[in-house]
């Protein structure tokens, strides 16, 4: 009973072949293609606004210098919002809650953050290491200090994002399981435990949306500290 509570993390295969690519890719079927009503459709005007709102969102706290990030950071947004959301449906595979997945997309992006900052304006970069008016005897401590936390950013996002999704999946897969098992024991408490379960649901649904907000919101945090 307990393997099978994690069971729901492990990647599905066919015929030996894992599906994670095609699970990743299925929610760019949900996006428009371009026809003679693909502006005045509904949706696509719904779609729009959507972007629209996420890019100022985004952007607006940066200088312009950091504007190109602009489609790779709505991008990631809306890839991770998909996905994210779409986990949710029973009978289906969230590729964020794998830690590996996660990493794969934090530390390129963390890196490329740094390395932008490195190049455009060297001395200010290095000097977020150390704060200004530190004591001598504090320095190389402080140094030691601000680089840890400068290096562990990138496992950071990625543990976030994977132990938000994994906790939320296991807690709705156990009161599932307990309000099965006390429906024909004692009904009244399984009916009680369906409306947790509806809530706690709803409460999934808002944990999916904000740990994609809050992981494209911390690297646009690192990126405008290094623009």
């Amino acid at each position: 009973m307990n393997l099978s509570f994690f069971d729901q993390f492990t990647s599905p295969s066919l015929m030996g072949i894992p599906l994670i690519l095609l699970a990743i890719m299925f929610p760019t079927l949900l996006l428009p293609t371009p026809n003679n009503r693909w502006i005045t459709n509904r949706l696509s005007t719904l779609q729009l606004w959507l972007l629209t709102t996420i890019t100022k969102q985004l952007m607006t706290p940066l200088n312009k210098k950091a504007h190109k990030w602009s489609l790779i950071m709505t991008s990631l947004m809306v890839t991770l919002l998909t996905i994210n959301l779409l986990g949710l449906l029973p009978y289906t595979f969230t590729p964020t809650t794998q830690l590996s997945m996660n990493m794969a997309l934090a530390f390129p992006l963390w890196l490329a953050t740094l390395l932008t900052g490195l190049r455009n304006q060297p001395s200010i970069s290095l000097g977020h290491l150390l704060p200004e008016g530190t004591p001598t005897p504090l320095i190389p401590i402080l140094i030691l200090i601000e680089t840890s936390s400068l290096l562990i950013r990138p496992l950071a996002l990625g543990v976030r994002l994977t132990a938000n999704l994994t906790a939320g999946h296991l807690l709705i897969q156990l009161i599932s399981t307990a309000t099965l098992t006390l429906l024909p024991i004692l009904p009244m408490v399984s009916a009680l435990t369906a409306l947790i379960l509806l809530l706690l649901t709803i409460l999934e649904v808002a944990v999916a949306m904000i740990q994609a907000y809050v992981f494209v919101l911390l690297l646009s945090l690192y990126l405008q500290e290094n623009t």
